[in-house]
């Protein structure tokens, strides 16, 4: 089967589409990966997801709006990764949304939101679409994140118990082994929400990222801030536990600094060390010697150049040297995810997320023709094999 996962992070700067075909033999799941296509975000589309943001106030027909307007959006990139990546071979959608609000009450996980109506991509694409793939983990008490989780299990970990798969995202998360044998999978805490909120703070909204992570390398870690950053309650709570926006929000960063004129590449060098602290006491904690890193983060040298420095003696590589594109894995979760769902397979490891149960995940959304599924799948897969196409 051919599927394309769709998925915007919680960055919101693009929606990325990637394409994969997937078949199950026995204990394995072999996926061929057929390419990533990414569309930036329209200035107007990012400018009024962030109006709706914690801790931003909204209406109701303000989502209604946007769940359209993503849902269009949505749509016209997942058939045109069709054309472009499958040649239009594709037989299946799965798409993440855009998440504008995960409701947290410290370790436990009330809801959450993504938005991306997928009768819209159904319309657009002519496909089948899988979506809502948080909420079903949620109702048997677990976090509904990291999603990555099952596909780090099934391609990164296996039986490695050094090895850890981060992903650097606006959150940064990591999938790793626990010292009681079970997989792990967490929120650490911020990744490039702080470094982005930052320069976009500083610059009026004339940049919105450390682009190369320039000012961060040219920057001072400011040693008081960052034991005031460290000091949030969140990096103390065990996991399981998820976070977002809803925390590491606009506002966040400037209720932190308070009176302090901190220097705006002196701050980006502080909340980027921020990171890689955060990065470096997880790998030590699980015993990471091996750890896979995919996300935008993997294109800030900065970032990155701190994180093998902290996390040493473990060895940090890219995603890539596995098989998937480093920027385009969270799009081959969704991808994997659908596949598993219309299969009658879970996609959710409770040790990871901290549900009762795994679950089936998401709804099914009929494409143009009549909905007809694969048959069940006799047996869960073991590992994930990268195939040639």
């Amino acid at each position: 089967m051919t599927v394309i996962g769709l998925i915007s992070g919680t960055s919101y700067d693009a929606v990325d589409a990637a394409a994969a075909r997937m078949w199950l033999a026995g204990d394995t799941l072999f996926l061929v990966p057929l390419g990533v296509h990414s569309v930036p975000i329209p200035a107007p589309l990012r400018a009024r997801i962030a109006a709706v943001l914690p801790p931003q106030r909204t209406t109701v027909d303000e989502i209604c709006r946007l769940d359209a307007t993503i849902g269009q959006l949505f749509g016209a990139v997942a058939a045109d990764a069709n054309t472009a990546l499958t040649g239009g071979a594709a037989e299946l959608v799965s798409s993440h949304g855009q998440t504008v609000y995960h409701w947290v009450d410290g370790r436990t996980a009330l809801g959450t939101l993504q938005l991306g109506e997928p009768a819209w991509i159904a319309e657009a694409s002519g496909l089948p679409v899988v979506s809502g793939l948080r909420s079903r983990d949620i109702t048997r008490g677990g976090q509904g994140a990291p999603l990555a989780s099952l596909l780090d299990a099934l391609l990164v970990l296996g039986d490695d118990r050094a090895a850890g798969s981060l992903n650097l995202g606006g959150i940064a998360n990591i999938t790793a082994w626990s010292d009681l044998g079970e997989i792990v999978a967490y929120d650490i805490g911020p990744a490039s929400a702080l470094m982005d909120r930052a320069v976009a703070d500083a610059t009026d909204g004339r940049e919105r990222m450390d682009i190369d992570g320039v000012r961060a390398a040219r920057g001072r870690v400011d040693a008081d801030l960052l034991t005031v950053l460290l000091a949030e309650p969140y990096y103390r709570l065990p996991p399981p536990k998820s976070t977002g926006k809803e925390l590491f929000h606009a506002g966040y960063l400037r209720a932190t600094l308070g009176e302090r004129d901190v220097p705006l590449d002196d701050l980006l060098a502080t909340v980027t060390e921020l990171t890689a602290v955060l990065v470096a006491r997880s790998c030590r904690e699980h015993g990471v010697q091996r750890l896979f890193v995919a996300g935008g983060g993997v294109r800030n040298p900065a970032l990155m150049g701190r994180i093998r420095a902290l996390a040493a003696p473990a060895h940090v590589s890219e995603f890539d040297d596995l098989g998937m594109s480093a920027q385009g894995k969270e799009a081959y979760v969704m991808a994997v995810i659908g596949f598993l769902t219309v299969h009658g397979l879970p996609a959710t490891i409770p040790s990871a997320t901290g549900a009762a149960t795994s679950s089936i995940l998401g709804s099914v959304t009929p494409g143009a023709g009549p909905l007809r599924l694969p048959a069940r799948a006799r047996s869960f897969p073991s590992r994930i094999t990268i195939a040639a196409a």
